[in-house]
């Protein structure tokens, strides 16, 4: 399809005497992951769905979040195709199961069904979700019933991990006051949330992304109970 236009950024460079940088042919890994123009597709779509969506309680973008995920799919040894699904992987939990079709025919069945493998609600745009606890009761238990070798499990780990460290980052540095972003929920909604996803991961995906993810889960629960420790009573 040729509905979203992307700018001749070649003839740009050309114009100028910029040329891009010359493959290593020597050194580079065998396994070397080429990312072509579907990707700088999704990276468009992304781009446009998400760019009035903030990074919650930050004035950051969330396009920094799906760039920190197809970041992470590639770091992992992830294929185009997973880092595309990385970058669309909140679309249709949070723009609308009207992405679903436009998903589909420009990047394929493959990645649609890595995007909604990543998503614990797939509703219409402007319809409410479910209640937070059911949902991600149910995508924990969705995750269980993918096959082990399921290319979603790189980029629902990658999102997971990502998403942690923000969240530990952002503790740290806010102290308790942090958790006030998540209105009607509890710190311990989100421990028990992420310590699942970890050892889910540490059991079905073992390697470095999910030993990250479970030592990020580990210093959440120290820096939470060393800042509720020292918090004074009321």
């Amino acid at each position: 399809m040729d509905d979203l236009a992307l700018p001749d950024v070649a003839a740009v460079m050309a114009h100028f005497g910029a040329t891009p940088c010359r493959a290593p042919t020597a050194t580079r890994h065998a396994d070397f992951v080429a990312l072509g123009p579907r990707f700088d597709r999704a990276l468009l779509y992304a781009s446009t769905a998400h760019r009035e969506q903030p990074r919650k309680g930050t004035p950051g973008p969330y396009l920094s979040h799906l760039l920190g995920v197809a970041s992470n799919v590639l770091t992992y040894g992830g294929t185009e195709d997973q880092a595309i699904a990385g970058l669309l992987h909140d679309t249709v939990e949070d723009c609308g199961a009207e992405h679903v079709a436009a998903i589909e025919a420009l990047f394929g069945p493959a990645v649609r069904d890595m995007v909604l493998a990543c998503s614990d609600a797939a509703v219409p745009a402007g319809q409410t979700k479910g209640d937070w606890r059911s949902r991600k009761q149910a995508y924990l238990g969705h995750l269980e019933e993918l096959d082990a070798d399921d290319p979603a499990l790189l980029v629902s780990c990658s999102d997971k991990l990502h998403n942690a460290g923000a969240i530990l980052a952002d503790l740290e540095a806010e102290g308790l006051p942090f958790w006030n972003r998540f209105p009607g929920k509890r710190p311990e909604d989100h421990l028990w949330y992420y310590g699942a996803l970890a050892a889910f991961f540490t059991l079905t995906l073992p390697g470095p992304p999910a030993q990250r993810l479970q030592a990020t889960v580990d210093g959440i629960i120290d820096v939470q109970e060393r800042l509720a420790a020292d918090a004074p009573i009321t």
